[in-house]
Order: C-alpha cells, then sequence, then structure tokens
C-alpha cells in the first residue's frame, strides 16, 4: 500500500500521512519504508526511495540521471536565477520575513522573484506581521527543505559575520 501511495502521490509524503491512509502504527510505516528502500536499491529497479526531513518519494536513481536527461532532454529549466537564489536565502536565514524587509536587504524590489518562488512552492505565507497594513510574512516549505536536502533550517551553512550584520542592519527598516 505504501508503495502505491508514493506513486499516486505528486509530492514527498510525511509519515503522519502514511500513518492516516493506513491502518499502520508509525514505526510499522518507518519499518516498511526501510524494506521498500532496501527492495529498490538491491534490486536496483531505476528508482530509490528518498527521504529528507521525515518525508519520502519515489525518485530515479542518481545512475540514471545522465541517461535520462539523453533520452528526454531539458524540458523544463528548473534552475533559479541569481536574484531568486539570493532573495530565497535572505528568507531562509531571515524568516519569518516581509516583502518589504527583503526589499531593504537586497536593495531592489522582489515581488516577481516572491511570486516565482511562490509559484514553486520553495516558500510560503507562514502569518502576517502586527503593524498597520499587516502584510504578508514568508518562510520556507517543506519542498525548500527536500530540493536543497535539509533536514531542518537548522542545517543551513552559518552566515559569517558580515552577511548576518547586513541581514539584521537592512531588515530593521520595516515602516
Amino acid at each position: 500500500m505504501l508503495e502505491v501511495i508514493l506513486f499516486l502521490e505528486n509530492e514527498p509524503v510525511g509519515v503522519e500521512k502514511f500513518v492516516k491512509m493506513t491502518d499502520l502504527s508509525e514505526d510499522e510505516v518507518m519499518a516498511a519504508l526501510a524494506e521498500i528502500e532496501e527492495y529498490y536499491d538491491t534490486y536496483r529497479h531505476g528508482m530509490s526511495l528518498y527521504e529528507n526531513h521525515g518525508a519520502f518519494q519515489f525518485l530515479p536513481s542518481a545512475d540514471l540521471h545522465e541517461r535520462l536527461r539523453s533520452c528526454y532532454g531539458r524540458r523544463v529549466d528548473r534552475r533559479l536565477s541569481r536574484a531568486a537564489m539570493e532573495t530565497l536565502s535572505i528568507i531562509a536565514y531571515s524568516q519569518p520575513i516581509t516583502r518589504r524587509e527583503i526589499d531593504n536587504i537586497r536593495g531592489v524590489s522582489s515581488d516577481s522573484i516572491i511570486r516565482l518562488l511562490r509559484d514553486r512552492e520553495y516558500i510560503k505565507v507562514v502569518g502576517r506581521k502586527d503593524v498597520p497594513g499587516h502584510p504578508c510574512l514568508y518562510g520556507t516549505s517543506r519542498k525548500f527543505l527536500f530540493e536543497f536536502n535539509l533536514n531542518s533550517i537548522a542545517a543551513l551553512p552559518r552566515l559569517s559575520a558580515i552577511d548576518r550584520e547586513r541581514f539584521e542592519e537592512s531588515g530593521e527598516e520595516e515602516a
């Protein structure tokens, strides 16, 4: 049943969802997922079970990436621009953060980049700031953690003192 759920879901599936969709306990789900992972790794089916931050997903095995790219080409360029990576980094390190605080740190408008990051589900609205106008507060999503192979935000590399100071000084100017 777990394999079927993994194939039908469009995104990584958390243990709690498996528990909710089956009659299995959390321990039974984890044991079954370990068996599935071992089976796919042992018999080399071309798929592997990947886990990140408690969510699981079937993806093509790493050894097939080049072959798949040559067969299917690049369907969509999913890379992020330098500006999008900068904005995503600001959000990841400063969350929760408003658009205006992001703009203050970057020195330019980030509207279109925030829209792009939301469309790709790397960030999400996590609340509203308690100031006039109640602007949206942005934070990273579970997909961000999965795509960047992080177990939690705490796993992000530490900022240098200069970068940390830049974030703190520029982000304070909310009015």
